[in-house]
């Protein structure tokens, strides 16, 4: 076998195929992907009946889940059989098929698509599964389908690395990376062994395999292992069942939980977007807010850039955000040319420093070139359609959002029942249920199994118990600026600013321009002083694009603008998930999605994401290195020791 890839981070490695016949087989281990004749029905009847997934799937509850892990992905031809099934024996009412596959060299996008031509059948479910497949960059990556009913979580990498960091208990296990033979790497003992980690009493598995060690390994971890024959005569299928007879060293993860209702306070991004996903898979869901509108506050910009600056050094902060990035401009797409609009985005090396930044992230990574390139001052004016003084890095599936009109598409699921306008006076929690009164009202209004706090910089005030909190609100100022005071770019440049492509009715078009970053102004009205502050930046990232009238009259007085309070961390990550006391105890159905600074309309999709599964007790989007990062109980103040 070859030696490790040495690619530089986070670029994986693509499996290398050799094609015969339209047939796809791994150059690497020398095996096809699939049958031609049979690779379909094998799927069916060697992975879906030898598990009984057609009867399971037709009893999951309403907003439950079913959980499919598998050790390969190769063409996804198990996945789109799975999902095929569960569109035709899968529950009528509100539900969620999760399935978890670790790849370490996956297909390349042309390869997938070229591949999955061969079962027409597939077509519409393939199609969408090629839309939506991710840059080949390491670590997980979560794939939302069929609007909410299908969760596809692909992790490309080690399958060690992957067992060892994904949270979560499958119902059924395929075990399908090729044969032992070939590659004994996924076989070895220690690898089953963590499969066992993500197993609960009555869990099944199947293997298309003879090998009496498969076998062997799976009953000495617990399964109770039976041989059959397979689809075809000369084939063995393992099947089996995970029933411990003592407990395992690693108890089982935590089970799914029963929530149902669920209260949000906040209708800013986060919050809608977290009520939406909530909604789809089955809760029922009340969304407070005291504006008399959703996405008014900090999210109510008529534009906002979607992007992440990338680290020099691909580390968990800079994982976590190239994760974001990545779902975000997946999540986005259904909303493409309507609310969101992938115009693409130059991250401009405007400065000297920026200059140097950028060259050093170049020479220490390898990203695909469909995530981002570096590209040269020519390059940059003709994708921008700009004057500029040098190149940059650029993003072809980012771009630009109206995310308070998105607040307010989101809000309209049936399953999300708004209160506006009224304010959160009192929590209290009873016999394991939420009570929330509002202001002005003498009984609890709202009733919930459990409570999401999503208040941006108001989120402090809402938390309950005692100590300092390490939030901070800053103040961020943009403004509206009319298209013949500046050349509209075709795609988002951002570095000291952020300028959007004019957007409007004919003759009233405007760009927004943005924010300033005031960490000690809590003046909520726009001033002239803040539009000067982002006219001197803009103007000397992009001098060449503003109008003469705006250095030499004061015509910084008539523009327009808005404020907004963002909310951020002392260390500048976001805070989600459970709320964790500063006795280092989760408080019972609480959490927190607040603190994503500048980049909320980057983080928030995933965020939402990873929330949703925590609070249904559904597999999680995010490894636990990841998770880590945002973890609530980092906000308490460390208590000072007396003199």
């Amino acid at each position: 076998m070859r030696a490790p890839f040495p690619a530089s981070p986070p670029a994986v490695e693509p499996a290398e195929l050799v094609w015969h016949d339209g047939i796809p087989e791994s150059k690497l281990f020398g095996v096809a992907y699939f049958s031609p004749q049979h690779g379909l029905d094998e799927s069916r009847r060697v992975f879906i009946a030898q598990n009984d997934l057609e009867a399971r799937f037709a009893a999951v509850p309403e907003a439950g889940s079913f959980v499919v892990a598998a050790s390969g992905f190769g063409t996804g031809l198990n996945f789109l059989a799975t999902w095929l099934a569960w569109e035709s024996s899968g529950p009528s009412h509100a539900a969620t098929l999760h399935f978890i596959a670790i790849e370490r060299f996956p297909l390349t996008l042309q390869d997938l698509e070229r591949a999955l031509s061969c079962w027409p059948e597939l077509g519409d479910l393939a199609g969408e599964l090629i839309a939506s497949y991710p840059s080949l960059v390491q670590g997980a990556h979560r794939l939302v389908l069929a609007g909410g009913r299908v969760r596809l979580t692909l992790f490309f990498g080690h399958a060690n690395d992957a067992l060892d960091t994904l949270y979560f208990q499958a119902d059924a296990w395929f075990l399908d990376d090729f044969t032992p033979a070939v590659n004994p790497e996924m076989w070895q003992g220690k690898t089953i062994a963590r499969v066992r980690q993500h197993c609960k009493p009555g869990t099944t598995v199947a293997a298309l395999t003879s090998e009496d060690a498969v076998r062997r390994t799976l009953e000495c971890l617990g399964f109770h292992m039976q041989e059959c024959d397979g689809p075809r005569p000369d084939q063995t299928v393992q099947r089996g069942v995970y029933r411990p007879d003592i407990t395992p060293l690693t108890p089982p993860e935590t089970a799914e939980k029963s929530v149902r209702s669920v209260a949000i306070i906040g209708a800013g991004i986060a919050g809608c977007l977290l009520a939406n996903n909530l909604a789809r898979r089955g809760c029922v869901v009340t969304l407070i807010d005291s504006a008399e509108q959703a996405g008014s506050a900090a999210s109510g910009n008529l534009q906002g850039a979607m992007y992440v600056k990338l680290g020099v050094e691909f580390n968990h902060q800079t994982e976590l955000a190239l994760s974001a990035l990545m779902f975000s401009q997946r999540y986005y797409d259904s909303y493409r040319d309507k609310l969101w609009h992938p115009t693409g985005l130059l991250q401009l090396a405007w400065s000297d420093s920026e200059q140097d930044r950028q060259r050093r992230f170049i020479e220490r990574n390898h990203y695909p070139e469909d995530l981002l390139r570096p590209v040269t001052r020519q390059e940059a004016e003709t994708l921008t359609g700009a004057r500029l003084e040098s190149g940059g890095l650029w993003f072809p599936g980012s771009g630009w959002l109206e995310p308070g009109k998105l607040c307010k598409s989101l809000a309209l699921h049936p399953g999300v029942h708004k209160i506006l306008g009224r304010s959160i006076e009192q929590m209290t929690l009873s016999d394991g249920q939420w009570y929330l009164s509002t202001i002005g009202s003498d009984t609890p209004d709202i009733q919930a199994d459990c409570v999401v706090i999503c208040a941006g910089h108001l989120s402090p005030q809402l938390i309950p118990g005692s100590g300092r909190l390490r939030f901070k609100a800053i103040r961020g100022q943009v403004t509206h600026m009319p298209e013949t005071l500046t050349t509209s770019p075709a795609a988002v440049i951002c570095g000291a600013r952020y300028l959007n492509p004019a957007y409007g009715p004919q003759g009233q078009k405007l760009a927004v321009v943005g924010a300033t970053f005031d960490l000690r102004n809590d003046n909520p009205h726009p001033t002239t002083e803040s539009h000067r502050e982002n006219i001197r930046a803009l103007s000397a990232m992009v001098p060449q694009m503003l109008s003469a009238n705006l250095e030499t009259s004061d015509v910084s007085e008539q523009l327009a603008g808005r404020v907004g309070f963002r909310c951020t961390t002392h260390d500048y990550q976001p805070a989600a998930g459970p709320l964790i006391g500063a006795e280092g105890l989760a408080q019972e159905g609480l959490y927190l999605l607040t603190g994503l600074g500048s980049k909320g309309l980057t983080y928030a999709p995933l965020l939402a994401e990873f929330v949703a599964d925590e609070i249904m007790g559904q597999p999680s989007a995010l490894p636990v290195t990841l998770a880590r990062r945002l973890a609530t109980g980092r906000m308490h103040q460390p208590e000072v020791a007396a003199s």
